[in-house]
């Protein structure tokens, strides 16, 4: 009989959540689950286990909680929840204090209050039960990062100093008084806007993290606030409408969402009657190939999550163009993860069919790095990487638009002359191809390879200018 462990990486939202259980007692608990929760029940299948306790750490801003989802799932469990802070929420939840304490066989889960990312946020200490008093491990959900810790600025301007306040003590009165051994099990790793320059290992001990962890070398709140506030990440918009969704509950699919296979035809109608937002999950040379006019390009990676979270509204219904209609299920437990449930249909057999119907396409242009190069000068060159990557080093001669900005800030760019989009790689230049083309661009091109492409070919580089 033994403990079991699990942790699970959701990429492109770079989330971390925890599966804990006996075999012995046949019972597990999960962590800030995500919405796609068929992962943790075949886990629990394979382990023998019943998932008899859901907790989340915080209302969650970057992703929509699976928390009800997976207690509605597993008949047994319940969801228990934190109200320091004043927090509230629109579902019935086991309320957690300070102090509670769980068992699960011999293994001790115990709440600690640890506020600063939002005021109701805990985080979970774990130890043996023979040992209680030495813990071996902390679920740090938002609080603290490998190398980083949780911004404290998503709540607006009016609690950011509060909450300022609140993660600097966090840090230095919780996390740094735990022994060096303790190994810390954060909610986030390295990719995710909840933190700033989040480290690339999934765990640490805080005995590194306090030697090596900036956010812990502040013995000074002012130097502190400076440092947590100027190192954050740009806000994703739709942070805002997946706090109010995770307080309010979100709604128990049961399943992933049914979407109906239209075929080109019936598709084209449903295009033509606005019924839903026309989102293309191919690659950026499938999408620049051939596609259909109109189509925002959102590559079916686990970055569709982010994008799609930044790029549409929570309740716009969807029509899918998908790689092939086997990849459907795949798709939608990346839209999922960002709250995106409503869909009017997919294209039943994909491009192939489209233009076997005979239906209108556009491309998108394609272009090398040592085209761009040669021609750049006939070129408007626009670089939608983050502010902070645009610092690091761009094209010469490039302007800046944040992917999230471009719509308003293709106004300022001359229709009749070529645009070339770039990004790090040409994943979020294929999304701002698509945008541009839908503000009525003609002659646009992405550049394949991007920033590295440039980059290893030996190309000239400029940087450290703001970006405008």
């Amino acid at each position: 009989m033994a403990l079991v462990f699990e942790r699970f990486h959701t990429e492109g939202i770079a989330q971390l959540s925890y599966l804990l259980g006996d075999d012995g007692e046949g019972v597990a608990a999960v962590i800030d689950p995500t919405a796609d929760v068929e992962k943790y029940l075949t886990l629990a299948r394979a382990k023998k286990l019943s998932i008899t306790h859901v907790f989340e750490t915080h209302i969650h801003a970057d992703l929509m909680s699976g928390a009800r989802e997976l207690c509605a799932r597993a008949a047994s469990a319940k969801v228990y929840v934190s109200h320091a802070g004043g927090a509230r929420y629109g579902f019935e939840g086991e309320k957690l204090q300070d102090g509670d304490q769980f068992t699960f066989g011999k293994t001790r889960l115990t709440v600690r209050h640890t506020p600063g990312h939002t005021p109701e946020h805990v985080s979970y200490m774990l130890a043996d039960t023979d040992h209680a008093e030495t813990p071996w491990g902390v679920l740090t959900g938002d609080s603290l990062f490998v190398n980083s810790a949780g911004r404290p600025d998503l709540l607006g301007s009016a609690e950011t100093e509060k909450l300022t306040q609140k993660l600097f003590e966090t840090l230095r009165e919780f996390y740094l008084s735990l022994p060096d051994s303790v190994i810390i099990y954060p909610g986030h790793g390295s990719g995710s806007p909840c933190g700033a320059d989040i480290g690339d290992r999934l765990e640490s001990t805080i005995g590194f993290e306090r030697k090596f962890n900036p956010w812990l070398q502040f013995t000074e709140f002012e130097p502190f606030k400076e440092h947590a506030l100027g190192s954050a990440p740009p806000v994703p918009t739709y942070y805002p409408v997946m706090k109010k969704l995770n307080a309010r509950g979100p709604e128990i699919l049961g399943h992933l969402p049914r979407v109906p296979g239209l075929p080109a035809k019936v598709f084209q109608e449903a295009i033509e009657k606005k019924a839903g937002v026309l989102v293309d999950t191919r690659t950026m040379l499938a999408f620049g190939g051939g596609h259909i006019p109109g189509a925002l390009n959102i590559g079916a990676t686990p970055m569709l999550s982010i994008w799609a979270g930044w790029l549409l509204e929570l309740d716009a219904p969807i029509l899918l163009v998908l790689d092939s209609d086997d990849k459907l299920d795949e798709v939608l437990k990346l839209f999922i993860r960002t709250g995106h449930t409503r869909f009017a249909g997919y294209l039943t057999g994909g491009m192939t069919a489209w233009d076997n119907a005979g239906l209108p396409i556009e491309d998108v242009g394609q272009m090398s790095v040592h085209e761009v190069d040669k021609h750049r000068n006939d070129l408007q060159i626009i670089d939608v990487r983050s502010p902070s990557e645009w610092m690091e080093g761009h094209l010469p001669g490039a302007k800046h638009a944040f992917l999230p900005d471009l719509r308003p800030k293709s106004a300022r760019l001359a229709k009749t002359k070529p645009v070339l989009v770039y990004c790090e790689s040409g994943y979020r230049a294929s999304i701002g191809t698509s945008i541009l083309k839908q503000e009525g661009f003609k002659h646009v091109s992405n550049m394949p390879g991007s920033w590295q492409a440039w980059k290893n070919a030996g190309f000239t580089t400029e940087g450290g200018e703001e970006p405008s």
